[in-house]
């Protein structure tokens, strides 16, 4: 997750659902709906730029929805044997249900189908919401990236890396 979520975590009353789910690629037609939730997720959300740059590399990019509306999604780059999760958000009134471990599964499969072999992310080290979802799908802590994320101000937070072997 690329920022730390604003305000306390608060159980959401879940959220009802169309009854077709399913993931798509992020398209731009979708992305102002995105970054509607990246807005209202984070403390230091990804821009428009972010996302068109992200997209104009050919990275994967998927949406997951319900019916139409978007319940969360996530940015992930290949390398030679790895993936990289760049972003993974899932929108405040869809939270706690379940929707992040989908995300992940779909990012496992779509790495595993590309002969990667490892997953890796960085997380802020504030998180702790978003480090156990991670630490609950079998990521490891494998390290610290020193001043990594924007934080208040002009101060910089740390960023735990964690891996999962696929």
């Amino acid at each position: 997750m690329n920022a730390r979520l604003q305000g306390p975590a608060a159980p959401q009353a879940p959220h009802a659902l169309p009854p077709e789910v399913r993931l798509a690629p992020l398209s731009l037609e979708r992305l102002d709906a995105v970054l509607a939730i990246e807005n209202v997720a984070y403390s230091h959300p990804w821009s428009r730029g972010n996302f068109m740059d992200t997209l104009a590399a050919g990275y994967q990019a998927q949406v997951l929805l319900g019916g139409d509306e978007v319940i969360g999604y996530y940015v992930a780059m290949l390398g030679v044997d790895e993936a990289h999760l760049l972003n993974l958000t899932v929108a405040p009134a869809f939270q706690q249900q379940g929707w992040a471990r989908v995300l992940l599964d779909a990012l496992g499969l779509w790495a595993r189908a590309r002969g990667a072999q490892w997953l890796w992310l960085e997380v802020r080290v504030s998180n702790l919401r978003a480090q156990k979802i991670y630490a609950a799908h079998g990521f490891q802590r494998v390290g610290v990236r020193k001043r990594y994320y924007p934080a208040a101000g002009s101060t910089r937070e740390d960023a735990l890396v964690m891996s999962l072997r696929l």
